[in-house]
């Protein structure tokens, strides 16, 4: 993700306080509404997630009139939290934050902020990893999403996203997970990849990134997602962190070379019945690509893989909801399996 910069157009100051921050379409929009207006305006950078347009809240001077007019902007009163002086991005974090925590579900964020951006999800995810973070949780690794055809199809896009879970989010083979901790969970069959060496974009190569793994686990996702009914799209997934809800991984490391995780099947079981299956190619083509990619894009905002952390790229299947009484098995033929319990 490129900084951008965007050209300001000739401004008079405006005697008017106070600041929002406004993504680039909603700073394209608010140009065109006001036509024949001069505003003020300072660019400024987001030190680690991109970009805002800096906007200093501001008085429409009307040329027909002798000063200014008490004209309002029709969209930056939408972006501030009534209560606290927030943005919407960040009253949107701490929701998430506070669904985390209690398990109530909130409404799409899409159908909330009109011109809402995939940087702009990315802040939100963003401002909750920077929060837990600072309550002293340990981050174990990142995960890889929508890396395979079926659920891009299904949630209309093209391209991979990303979130991270912490160490109190793993779990392990047999383990026993209370259903009672999530609101809607689903599993995905995966792998886990432990680094052995730390991978720093942008310019990782596939080779590059399969050198740096160190070991291949059996792995389960458990999605889960703090958006009401699972209605869902690519903006409201990113800031609910990639919809991740907790991380099972198996005890032993498969018996495979990284270089051979293409032709590799996995079945998805629920209590020993198979529902779905696929292969490594299923993963972007190759499970380490979205290792590669997510080195390089975690790079351009100056953040490594660190040498010790889990990755997971993505499934071979569609997600499967599970219920209390059910397990789940990531089988891997001969190679191993991983069963994990939900009570």
């Amino acid at each position: 993700m490129s900084k951008k910069s965007v050209a300001a157009p000739a401004s008079v100051s405006l005697p008017c306080g106070g600041r929002t921050m406004l993504g680039a379409g909603k700073f394209h929009s608010l140009v065109r509404a006001l036509t024949g207006a001069m505003i003020h305006i300072t660019i400024g950078t987001r030190p680690s997630w991109g970009f805002p347009v800096v906007i200093r809240r501001f008085c429409v001077e009307d040329k027909t009139t002798a000063g200014p007019s008490d004209v309002a902007s029709p969209t930056i009163g939408d972006q501030m939290s009534p209560t606290a002086g927030k943005t919407i991005l960040e009253k949107f974090a701490d929701e998430l934050l506070e669904s985390t925590r209690t398990l109530v579900p909130v409404p799409p964020l899409r159908e909330r902020f009109d011109g809402m951006e995939l940087q702009d999800a990315y802040d939100i995810q963003n401002t909750q990893l920077q929060h837990h973070l600072s309550q002293g949780r340990a981050l174990a690794g990142r995960k890889v999403g929508l890396t395979s055809p079926a659920m891009q199809q299904q949630l209309g896009v093209d391209s991979p996203d990303f979130g991270f879970f912490f160490a109190d989010m793993v779990h392990t083979d047999n383990a026993r997970i209370p259903a009672t901790g999530f609101i809607a969970p689903k599993v995905e069959p995966e792998f886990g990849f432990v680094l052995k060496e730390s991978l720093t974009g942008p310019k990782v190569s596939l080779e590059r990134a399969r050198a740096a793994i160190g070991a291949v686990y059996p792995a389960i996702e458990i999605i889960d997602s703090r958006i009401a009914d699972w209605d869902i799209r690519l903006l409201d997934t990113v800031a609910d962190n990639a919809s991740c809800g907790a991380i099972a991984v198996g005890s032993t490391p498969l018996d495979v070379n990284p270089e051979d995780l293409i032709d590799v099947a996995c079945s998805l079981l629920i209590d020993g019945q198979l529902r779905e299956s696929g292969t490594g190619a299923d993963v972007m083509g190759d499970p380490v690509a979205p290792l590669a990619w997510l080195a390089n894009t975690l790079g351009e905002q100056g953040v490594a893989l660190e040498a010790g952390q889990l990755i997971l790229p993505g499934s071979f299947t569609k997600a499967l909801p599970v219920l209390a009484g059910e397990s789940a098995t990531a089988d891997f033929g001969s190679l191993g399996s991983l069963t994990i319990h939900f009570t």
